[in-house]
């Protein structure tokens, strides 16, 4: 696959996906990053907060499904995470229902010591049911094709 592949696919984003914020998940995600917050594990402490319920942890987010692009198919073996950033707009609470997308803004290639690479950006949206943005992430992927062994 060549640059020309993935630029037909910038701009176009996944359908949304209705994901759950489920209590016990936000404290099993809590244990598993060895975070002890009383607003991520203690339900009695996070009604006294000032957001009455349990608050999932802010990276809590890359557990939802995003979904897919429809037609943009690429090997996943041997890919490069290049970086991530995250935009917070209100905390996500337990019993939240949200609608995640996935959406391709940008795709580029450059060469260099490993040859070859096409790096792929992509923004994660995660919005409440009234459509409001609750948080933005940017991944940036490096796809090396043949040279990554893919």
């Amino acid at each position: 696959m060549d640059l020309a592949y993935f630029q037909q696919f910038i701009g176009k984003s996944s359908k949304p996906v209705k994901n759950e914020v489920e209590k016990g998940a936000i404290r099993k995600f809590a244990q598993a990053i060895g975070d002890p917050n009383p607003l991520y594990r203690d339900e009695e402490a996070a009604s006294q907060s000032r957001f009455g319920r349990l608050v999932a942890p802010p990276t809590f987010s890359r557990t939802f499904d995003y979904g897919a692009i429809e037609g943009l198919e690429f090997p996943h073996a041997g890919l490069i995470h290049g970086e991530q950033s995250f935009e917070y707009v209100k905390p996500l609470l337990a019993g939240d229902v949200v609608y995640c997308t996935t959406t391709l803004v940008d795709a580029f290639e450059k060469h260099g010591k490993l040859g070859r690479m096409i790096f792929l950006v992509f923004e994660q949206r995660v919005m409440d049911e009234a459509g409001d943005l609750v948080q933005k992430a940017r991944s940036v992927v490096i796809y090396r094709g043949q040279e990554g062994g893919a």
